[in-house]
């Protein structure tokens, strides 16, 4: 696998990271212990989480892997996030202090360790004030809890305004950005891409096989059943079936990757993922594999690089439609200049 550092930081990291949204829930404890040390043997070493995986329990089970592993998981950049319920009072979310100092303190408990080295705000919040929430974040960096902070799921004014707030203060500066990004879902090219990049930001995609879609095993007009995500829950999230099986273009992706993948003889998935790896910005894309089977497969795309001629195939199938303005052609053309000038 390739290093790259982590985001504006000194910090290696692999480009390909490790998800577990997926443990206490798809995967059981023992898979999800087997998956980090095959995660750890393939020279992986970004593992992400979040307090409100499995309602914690995600992070409870890579504590005690933590624990039983202790010279493979002192190699882990360890990642988790905060911000969402985990509890029904009012002050149980949120990016208010007195959350996040809660959500902090609880994580690091189930972890079983004394520092997280990346720690995600997990989404924007419009009601308590930003200086709040980096006012925070700074502290946690200077306390030694957490090494950096970074942001989920924000807009690219969003970011920004974080960006110039923390400078402007002289906080410690956020790192990442973790943002949901494939194939099929590009439209943070016009704006949060172009942010991440002003900034000097890494990216986290998170989804870059689009919930499942990129990995080649839908066939079109046939609802999917059985052991896979939109099997058991055809209406799940952003990735419903019935909205995306509607839109020709998802098909037309489906088809250029794995007509890709046929070329090359290897997976769809290992096709999708050196896409998003290969991308400006992106620092490392997070893998969300439920067996030890997908995470092998998943991992195997460290070893696809794909041709220009590959790479703009599916740029093109894959490009966003935008209106005209303001991201659309008349509205980029507004922005751009020629530096040799001219009418």
């Amino acid at each position: 696998m390739e290093n790259r550092t982590l985001g504006n930081s000194g910090t290696s990291v692999s480009h390909l990271a490790l998800g577990t949204m997926t443990f206490g829930a798809e995967s059981d404890e023992a898979t999800s212990h087997a998956i980090l040390s095959d995660y750890a043997a393939a020279g992986g070493n970004l593992v992400d989480t979040a307090d409100v995986y499995t309602a914690g329990a995600s992070e409870e089970i890579i504590g005690r892997w933590i624990a039983k592993n202790p010279a493979d998981s002192e190699r882990m950049v360890l990642a988790s996030k905060g911000r969402f319920p985990m509890g029904t009072d009012a002050n149980d979310l949120g990016l208010s202090r007195r959350h996040l100092r809660r959500a902090l303190d609880a994580s690091l408990t189930r972890l079983g360790v004394e520092h997280i080295d990346l720690y995600q705000v997990h989404s924007w919040d419009p009601l308590t004030p930003l200086e709040e929430t980096l006012g925070f974040l700074n502290e946690a960096v200077v306390q030694g809890k957490i090494g950096y902070y970074g942001f989920s799921n924000y807009t690219g004014w969003q970011l920004t305004k974080a960006v110039m707030t923390a400078r402007g203060r002289g906080y410690s500066l956020p790192v990442t950005l973790q943002p949901q990004y494939s194939l099929l879902v590009r439209e943070i090219e016009a704006e949060i891409v172009p942010a991440v990049l002003d900034a000097g930001m890494g990216m986290l995609p998170w989804s870059p096989l689009g919930g499942g879609w990129l990995t080649g095993k839908y066939t079109r007009d046939t609802e999917p059943t059985g052991e896979t995500r939109l099997g058991e829950n055809p209406q799940r999230g952003m990735e419903a079936w019935e909205k995306r099986n509607a839109q020709d273009r998802t098909w037309r992706i489906i088809d250029t990757v794995t007509g890709i993948a046929s070329e090359r003889g290897v997976n769809a998935s290992q096709v999708a993922l050196a896409w998003v790896a290969a991308k400006p910005g992106v620092t490392s894309v997070i893998l969300g594999a439920r067996t030890r089977e997908q995470l092998a497969d998943n991992m195997a795309s460290a070893d696809v690089e794909l041709s220009n001629e590959e790479f703009g195939r599916l740029d093109d199938v894959s490009a966003p439609t935008f209106s005209d303005y303001p991201y659309g052609g008349p509205g980029m053309e507004q922005r751009s200049r020629s530096i040799d000038g001219g009418r």
